[in-house]
């Protein structure tokens, strides 16, 4: 047996197979869990890449030109070539109206239309008493309540019961055609105060509708067309329009008609209104992003999410496959041995163990890769569904051949599982004292330590994402150094097993003392399944208890309004301030070593002269009353060290439509995770915002009155962000606690002939049970507090970083992660074994 050819390794392959099938149990379930999520994973990704934006009200026309909604940024890395950054923008980038002009002269243009989407407010309930109101809400139509809080009178000592003012999408009626959404009934508008109603209103001809005159109701959504004289008045941007559809003469194809009018708006030099950017010629499902401007950058975000997750679940599998299969050769090392006593080399024991894995790999990824689909489904649906948790108008399309990647994804866990099982065999029969996997694991927590370190001296995004390499890093570190800390553990508790433990106790320490490594593998996924846990569920509920503590620091008001103006608010009695508060978002470009990088940042428009009493930032240098004068902003405290900005200093920023602005900084703020990163003056934003309507008003009462509930700012998309990272935390919290089921089952299906002994040379079951319990306790609280220890690291780095305090995790959540680990660990340590070690003779 000198020679061992492919026969004789696939012989090898299939009786071990046969004969350990029990062993691979853990490897096969680790292996089908794992290609299930990454095969959702994967499918999701899949649909997220093919998504965009629906095309409804532009299904006619087949082209459409629009402002660029992108923002760019070039810069140069150290030693590289340049880069180009893009960010999506989420207000309205408007089109010149002369590009009108240019288009109707286009060859093969039958007609070119402008649009223009505005909110055309029904002011028919508060104009009796001046505004609607509410007790603390969020903004919206139709949300009115009582005035105060806790339904204390309004400041004139009188119950304010108008409801908030109703809003409704305006267009003009020209621009129904691009839909085209055709009359059901009535006639069209021809003068103003008339309108034409979508059928979704469910309003009838003769009604009033927001002080119009209903003479026709026609297909589509419930809106309000009115003439186009009327629709420009209403729109409040002269000179510009949203968008312009271009309608073909018959027999003109789409590619035809769009070179075209990409040539005649090249050759007129026609650019956008906001950053003066080249305007964009839309076709096909490109249409939609003129119509539903936060599905681009919701996608994107959502790629990036899905992106970063599916990363981070590759490297827990592999840490799990690893443990699982080191474990699973490390029980045959006797087996191996024979083998190479008897002329089997190193690499032909390798080819048999690595034949062996993928065949058990194999069946296992085609199982969870047809799991895949109907996990993935369900949840896509759900997710679609969802109010809120996916933007308007974002289509998420799943075509059958997406799901060929599932098999994909299928080739690529085998092949990972292949490598471990190589890696994990190398030069079989050679323990060694493991002194270069000792120095490795040492390396990766002084990285780690280093990471966390990092993370304190950094803010938002980079924060974040140290403080997870510093988590990876840890974990890693601790995973080589399982046998090691099993021993170091081991030797704290040595003794007071001994001598409190009776014989049980003394049986498993001296089991500790002699199976180190087996204790550090099965330590392993306890570690990490605590240490994942407790980032995932402490690092959101930091930020939201700090982002909820500051608002409610920053919130002074006694009053909140919705569906109305402060210059109204300030006409009621008793008001004494208010101010009206806009929601927009910034765009900050900057370079990290020399990396071009763009973030986009919620902001909050408000009136200078209205803070006092309503709205207090927490102002550490400067004043907010210079928010008074155009040009100015406030600043995050954060942002301005990062950015190196004091009072005085300039900041460049990109408004929400992509205007780049040059400000002046005259106040830096703490409270920038409750109210944002930057602070403007209203008449700065507004107009750079495609409904410039205040999203609420805070007002001061009379002495006394209570203050409304606190509201924090939060970034487009952040429901779906919430969303996705739950449902992804629970998967791979289910991966990991898998994985310690699976490797306390297999070391404890490799013990059972030890068990065996014990129980002939007299340990009796009930003495068995014990020691059982204690090496479950010892290994409970062992990983839970070296667990938390990993975790607790890059947690605090990035709570300082962030919220200057502490990480937070509510009780609940640390009683849950206590108890799902000592569940499983109980479970994985007595069931593999019960026959064996708890039945009495």
């Amino acid at each position: 047996m000198s020679r061992l050819g492919n026969p004789a390794v696939r012989l090898l392959a299939a009786r071990s197979l046969r004969a350990h099938r029990k062993a691979w149990a853990a490897v096969f379930a680790a292996v089908a869990f794992t290609t299930a999520l990454l095969g959702a994973l994967a499918l999701a990704l899949g649909s997220a890449g093919l998504g965009h934006a629906r095309v409804e009200r532009y299904a006619a026309a087949p082209v459409v030109v629009a402002g660029d909604q992108e923002v760019r940024w070039t810069a140069t890395p150290w030693g590289g070539e340049p880069r180009t950054e893009t960010a999506g923008l989420t207000e309205r980038v408007r089109v010149p109206e002369a590009a009108v002009a240019v288009l109707r002269a286009v060859p093969g243009v039958r007609e070119a239309v402008p649009d223009d989407t505005f909110v055309v407010r029904d002011r028919g309930a508060d104009a009796a008493q001046g505004a609607g109101t509410e007790a603390g809400t969020g903004p919206g139509p139709g949300t009115g309540t009582e005035a105060g809080t806790g339904g204390r009178p309004a400041a004139d000592d009188r119950t304010a019961t108008a409801t908030a003012a109703r809003a409704y999408p305006g267009r003009s009626w020209e621009a129904a055609r691009l839909a085209p959404y055709r009359l059901i009934d009535g006639r069209e508008p021809r003068q103003g105060g008339e309108t034409v109603v979508g059928a979704g209103l469910g309003a009838s001809v003769g009604d009033t509708v927001a002080g119009h005159r209903v003479v026709g109701v026609a297909e589509g959504p419930a809106a309000l067309y009115v003439t186009a004289g009327e629709a420009r008045r209403l729109a409040g941007h002269p000179g510009a329009v949203d968008a312009v559809g271009v309608l073909a003469e018959p027999g003109v194809p789409v590619d035809t008609l769009h070179a075209r009018v990409r040539a005649a708006l090249d050759a007129a030099g026609l650019r956008d209104t906001a950053a003066g950017q080249p305007l964009r010629a839309l076709t096909g499902d490109g249409r939609g992003g003129a119509e539903h401007l936060g599905a681009p950058p919701a996608r994107t975000e959502l790629l990036q999410l899905l992106a970063a997750v599916s990363g981070t679940v590759v490297l827990v599998a592999v840490l799990v496959l690893a443990s699982l299969v080191a474990q699973a050769l490390q029980q045959r090392a006797a087996e191996r041995e024979l083998l190479l006593s008897v002329g089997a080399t190193p690499r032909q024991v390798r080819g048999a163990a690595g034949r062996e894995a993928a065949r058990v790999a194999g069946a296992a990824a085609l199982l969870g890769a047809l799991a895949s689909v109907p996990v993935f489904l369900p949840l896509w649906s759900a997710l679609r569904a969802r109010t809120g948790a996916v933007p308007e108008g974002l289509e998420l399309p799943t075509p059958p051949w997406l799901f060929a990647a599932v098999l994909v994804v299928a080739a690529l866990v085998v092949g990972i599982t292949r490598l471990v099982v190589l890696f994990a065999a190398r030069r079989p029969g050679r323990a060694g004292k493991g002194g270069a996997r000792r120095v490795a694991g040492l390396a990766l927590l002084v990285l780690g330590a280093g990471s966390a370190g990092t993370a304190t001296i950094q803010g938002g995004d980079a924060a974040a994402a140290a403080a997870g390499a510093a988590t990876v890093t840890l974990v890693a570190g601790c995973a080589l150094l399982g046998p090691w800390i099993a021993r170091a553990a081991m030797t704290v508790l040595d003794r007071p097993f001994r001598w409190f433990g009776g014989a049980p106790g003394r049986l498993t320490a001296a089991g500790a003392t002699a199976h180190s490594r087996r204790l550090g593998a099965a330590l392993v996924p306890v570690v990490l399944v605590t240490s994942f846990a407790l980032v995932q569920l402490s690092a959101g509920a930091t930020m939201e208890r700090a982002a909820a503590a500051q608002a409610r620091a920053a919130t002074t008001a006694d009053l909140a309004f919705s569906g109305t103006t402060a210059e109204r608010v300030r006409e009621l009695p008793g008001v004494e301030a208010a101010t009206d508060v806009l929601r927009s978002t910034v765009v900050l470009a900057r370079t990290e070593a020399g990396t071009p990088r763009l973030d986009r940042l919620p902001v909050l428009g408000v009136d200078a002269g209205g803070l006092a009493g309503t709205l207090d930032p927490g102002v550490v240098a400067g004043d907010l009353a210079g928010l008074a004068a155009a040009g100015t902003v406030a600043v995050g405290a954060d942002t301005a060290d990062s950015l190196e900005v004091k009072p005085g200093s300039t900041v460049e920023l990109r408004l929400g439509d992509g205007t780049p602005k040059r400000l002046r900084v005259v106040a830096v703020y703490e409270r920038s995770l409750a109210l944002g990163e930057f602070l403007l003056p209203k008449g700065e934003l507004a107009p750079h915002m495609s409904d410039p309507y205040p999203a609420r008003v805070l007002a001061a009462g009379p002495a006394g009155a209570s203050p409304v509930a606190p509201e924090a700012v939060t970034l487009p998309g952040a429901e779906l962000n919430g969303l996705v990272s739950g449902g992804i935390v629970a998967a791979i919290g289910g991966l990991t606690v898998l994985s310690v089921l699976s490797t306390l089952a297999l070391i404890g299906a490799g013990r059972r002939g030890e068990l065996g002994l014990l129980r002939q040379v007299g340990a009796s079951a009930g003495q068995l049970r014990r020691m059982l319990g204690l090496e479950a306790g010892f290994l409970t609280a062992t990983g839970l507090l070296v667990g938390l220890v990993v975790g607790a690291l890059p947690l605090t780095a990035f709570a300082w970083a962030l919220t200057g305090g502490l990480p937070y995790l509510p009780p609940a959540q640390a009683g849950a992660i206590v108890g799902v680990v000592l569940v499983t660990v109980v479970a994985g340590v007595f069931l593999p074994v019960s026959r064996t070690a708890t039945s009495e003779r």
